[in-house]
């Protein structure tokens, strides 16, 4: 059985979120949804690094399209 990490900074997570006002709190969202892609990206480019940009786009979404919980 695995044991989960304390989790010693999640009040002070909850606090932060919890001061924040709506519009904040969705700008951080899709500041870190693109962060999540350039991520992705980077770690596709590092396993693909000779393909071509318009094969690499279709790679990229093509990948982003297989994603189980892609909602859009």
């Amino acid at each position: 059985m695995r044991m989960s990490k304390p989790r010693q900074n999640h009040a002070r997570h909850l606090a932060v979120l919890r001061a924040m006002t709506s519009e904040q709190r969705l700008r951080k969202a899709f500041e870190l949804t693109e962060l999540s892609r350039s991520l992705f990206r980077q770690g596709l480019r590092r396993r693909f690094p000779t393909l071509p940009d318009d094969e690499f786009h279709q790679l990229y979404l093509a990948r982003l399209a297989a994603c189980h919980n892609r909602n859009y």
